[in-house]
């Protein structure tokens, strides 16, 4: 007997098929069977039926970049933590970087990830391979194994590749695979021993400053190179406005070059540090309020194509320590959507495109089957309360390290229900 489920009342949004209106969305086995106008879809005696009455059904989201880390650091986070994270977020979807311990340079690793992800993971994980041998900037990684084995690109994320030589060499290599590199913009030898962004408050605070001319060199240096090799290029973590500049141009030249944006580059700035609060110490550092407000607006015009929470969890251990020594990273799968709701709120972007960056956009820039609300496809999509108003507390907090500078902040946007392949695989009000 076939399983259905029936979806009715709700607000769907899927920009991958331009829909954005009332409809109703049948699913058997799986899979989305049709969608149609509310109250179009015979329900026959077994339906499962779900309302969705006030809410918005979309995709299920697709985060481009986070750090499960493991295997090896399990302390932070584990494959079934972090997915759990996910799910609690409303993503379906996530790509998780190499720098595990081992780190995800081989074959073997690539396959240990994908298999522990099979039987402890709560949502579609897709390994990226490290670009480098050990991620030390010297060697090509066995990328044409790691793609087989099931590799969707690859990044030496955490450390920007300084052998120009080599990322070209990358480039090309990709190339044959038709995958994306995903490049960490900052040049090691500008930001040294700097801990946050170059300026007044650096300066106020004693703390060793790193400049945005860091990111803005090796932007411009890869994007150079992308043109050379007619490869795709992908830069993480976008945070200077001259940066966004960089990938407008090379838009414009019709260059294959993308870009994401993390929640905290869009909310916070380098006085949101206070005090020395290490919560906001992440790479590239926080910066000014106009490169925030670059951000915000390349967003909105399609400059910046998606949003990528950079998951980066750490013990209480690797954060509450004095800044200097704290590591760089911010939790972010659960409030990505209610702080994309907020700056749809401020009039930044429509909620059809916060979506569209969440889903569609960066399951395209992967290469992955996922973003969209398909007939036929796989039934990964969330619905979620535009409306609804909390305070985000760390009792709410799903992944294993609490290290974010949300805490205590009025959201508006709440996940209800997430499901995979069909499934409910979390469901607001039973936690």
């Amino acid at each position: 007997m076939s399983e259905r489920t029936l979806i009715k009342g709700g607000h769907l949004i899927d920009p991958a098929n331009s829909r954005n209106d009332f409809f109703d969305l049948l699913i058997e086995n799986g899979k989305i069977q049709t969608i149609e106008r509310p109250g179009q879809i015979p329900v026959h005696p077994g339906t499962q039926a779900i309302d969705a009455t006030g809410s918005i059904v979309s995709p299920g989201f697709v985060d481009m970049h986070t750090h499960l880390r493991e295997p090896g650091f399990e302390h932070k986070e584990t494959i079934e933590t972090g997915t759990h994270s996910a799910m609690v977020g409303g993503y379906t979807s996530i790509a998780c970087m190499a720098n595990t311990n081992p780190i995800n340079d081989n074959a073997f690793v690539t396959t240990y990830i994908l298999e522990r992800a099979k039987s402890r993971g709560h949502v579609k994980v897709y390994p990226v391979g490290a670009i480098t041998k050990g991620l030390q900037g010297e060697e090509l990684a066995e990328i044409g194994s790691m793609i087989n084995a099931g590799c969707v690109a690859i990044s030496d994320d955490g450390i920007c590749v300084m052998n120009a030589y080599l990322m070209r060499k990358a480039l090309d290599y990709s190339r044959a695979f038709d995958i994306p590199v995903l490049v960490h913009a900052e040049d090691e030898n500008l930001v040294g021993k700097g801990v946050i962004n170059e300026g007044i408050q650096s300066t106020v605070l004693g703390l060793r400053g790193i400049p945005a001319e860091a990111e803005e060199i090796i932007v411009a240096r890869d994007i150079a190179l992308a043109a050379h090799t007619k490869a795709k290029l992908h830069i993480c973590h976008i945070s200077s406005a001259s940066s966004i500049e960089l990938v407008r141009r090379a838009k414009n030249e019709g260059l294959s070059v993308t870009c994401e944006v993390t929640p905290h580059h869009l909310h916070l700035t380098e006085l949101d540090i206070g005090l020395y609060n290490t919560n906001c110490r992440c790479r590239p550092p926080l910066r000014t309020l106009k490169d925030v407000e670059a951000c915000r607006l390349a967003l909105g015009d399609g400059t910046i194509d998606c949003i990528a929470t950079d998951h980066a969890p750490h013990s209480p251990e690797e954060k509450e320590v004095v800044f200097e020594n704290a590591a760089n990273g911010i939790i972010g799968m659960e409030t990505a959507l209610p702080l994309g709701i907020d700056l749809v709120k401020k009039g930044y972007l429509t909620l059809y495109q916060l979506i569209e960056r969440l889903s569609s956009s960066p399951a395209k820039i992967l290469g992955i089957e996922a973003g969209s609300l398909s007939e036929g496809k796989p039934a990964d999509l969330v619905i979620f309360n535009p409306e609804q108003k909390y305070t985000y507390s760390k009792e709410m907090i799903h992944s294993k390290s609490r290290n974010s500078p949300f805490v205590g902040w009025n959201l508006t946007g709440r996940v209800e229900r997430t499901l995979l392949d069909g499934r409910t695989i979390f469901l607001e009000k039973n936690y």
